[in-house]
């Protein structure tokens, strides 16, 4: 694998799971291509055009960004780690969910904070440092191009990824940036198709193991680690 990635993603029996996988056009976990809902007010060719990048990397929530594999780690250290760490955790839920615009992108965000999401995530970043590898200097240059604060800074010289711990905010993508018509067109089309998807809390019961088998590639969940506790 080029690299892998810590994420949050539905359970399977979840219609979130389904109605997310639908919307991209893919199930991350089957490898299935799906067909795409029309969207009121999109052409087909549009919707298959502002999902792409989303797509690509399957539906979930980042919990820890995609990573190379450090020096001396191995994908069976990672996966025996994370196995010991899901089996520690305790399930909880995500009340309610709402579609919202993040830097752009349309995105679905918890309608209320939820301190055990963040907790979670600031653990995964911290639990699975030891298996990243530095990021390049290519890398570096692409995070710090769009102009990073002092706080971003620190954490990307620590962390690899500007946005974590404090700065970390829970949010699955569905389509790449938008100006702020088509958003809220795309909204008001999302908000239908994902009605019953998010009439009920959503489940957090684990965590996932995605991989990107070579550079720009999609990303594959290669397998779900369930809270023991």
């Amino acid at each position: 694998m080029h690299r892998y990635a810590i994420y949050y993603a539905p359970p399977r029996a979840h219609p979130l799971w389904r109605a997310g996988c639908a919307i991209l056009g893919h199930d991350p976990e089957t490898g299935e291509a799906i067909d795409q809902p029309r969207l009121d007010g999109f052409e087909p060719a549009r919707v298959t055009a502002m999902t792409a990048e989303a797509r690509r990397y399957g539906w979930h929530a980042t919990l820890k960004s995609p990573f190379a594999l450090a020096d001396g780690t191995s994908r069976a250290e990672l996966e025996a780690e994370l196995a010991r760490f899901a089996s520690d955790r305790e399930a909880f839920a995500i009340p309610a969910l709402r579609l919202a615009c993040f830097s752009g992108y349309t995105v679905l965000v918890p309608a209320e904070p939820v301190a055990a999401l963040d907790a979670l995530a600031a653990d995964c970043v911290r639990v699975f440092d030891r298996f990243r590898a530095p990021p390049s200097e290519e890398e570096l240059a692409r995070r710090r191009r769009r102009g990073l604060t002092s706080e971003e800074e620190e954490n990307l010289q620590r962390w690899g990824y500007p946005r974590v711990m404090r700065l970390f905010e829970f949010h699955m993508t569905l389509t790449e940036k938008l100006g702020a018509e088509e958003h809220a067109r795309a909204v008001a089309a999302l908000s239908g198709l994902l009605r019953e998807a998010l009439a009920a809390p959503l489940p957090v019961d684990g965590i996932t193991l995605y991989g990107e088998a070579e550079k720009d590639g999609p990303f594959a969940l290669l397998a779900r680690y369930r809270f023991g506790r």
